[in-house]
């Protein structure tokens, strides 16, 4: 027997995933849910073909997100992931760099054109996000925007993809971030298998 959820976090959760807008970098948005979907699959398929490395970064809960991705695109996704949460990196770049460059520092090292750049960031206005999408540009890599909060945030100007969620609940913003994420992952998976 089917049961209807009658929740009024879970409805809200629901009507802002219908809102969440996915738009390419030159403003189109795509037509559909499904249509912003095939794009993401799309893109993440392009580089697990071509084997370019992709990075997952974000702070917080944001952060937890990145970690997740990292593991979940290499090991279901068969992508060759990076993370950049190694204490030991992190805490020398905020110590020696400032905090606002613990990503765009090693980035400057580590990404080569053509990589992915996974930019998560629920207000989209953080500045070692900000620098670290700048990093990632002139190395010539690609660069996809998960945000929320208000509309005319920074990062979501920045992307060649946009995911934008309209709501200015952390919970709310973090939770559809993660869903589209693993729902690319898992398509990936179900269509080319585990190959690890």
């Amino acid at each position: 027997m089917e049961r209807h959820i009658d929740n009024p976090y879970i409805e809200e959760l629901i009507r802002q995933l219908n809102l969440t807008e996915i738009r390419k970098g030159d403003g189109e948005p795509c037509p559909s849910y499904n249509g912003g979907i095939q794009l993401l699959v799309d893109t993440f398929t392009s580089h697990k073909q071509d084997m370019t490395q992709v990075f997952f970064l974000g702070n917080g809960g944001s952060a937890a997100i990145a970690g997740h991705m990292t593991a979940d695109f290499m090991k279901n996704g068969g992508m060759n992931t990076y993370s950049l949460y190694d204490n030991s990196v992190t805490t020398c770049m905020g110590n020696d760099y400032g905090y606002e460059y613990i990503f765009s520092r090693p980035m400057e090292f580590l990404v080569k054109e053509h990589d992915l750049v996974v930019a998560i960031s629920s207000s989209g206005n953080s500045k070692n996000i900000l620098y670290a999408i700048e990093a990632a540009k002139k190395k010539n890599a690609s660069v996809i925007t998960f945000t929320g909060f208000k509309p005319d945030n920074r990062a979501r100007q920045l992307g060649d993809i946009n995911v934008y969620v309209p709501c200015e609940k952390y919970g709310i913003v973090e939770s559809i971030h993660n869903l589209i994420l693993q729902q690319i992952v898992d398509t990936i998976m179900e269509r080319d298998g585990v190959k690890l």
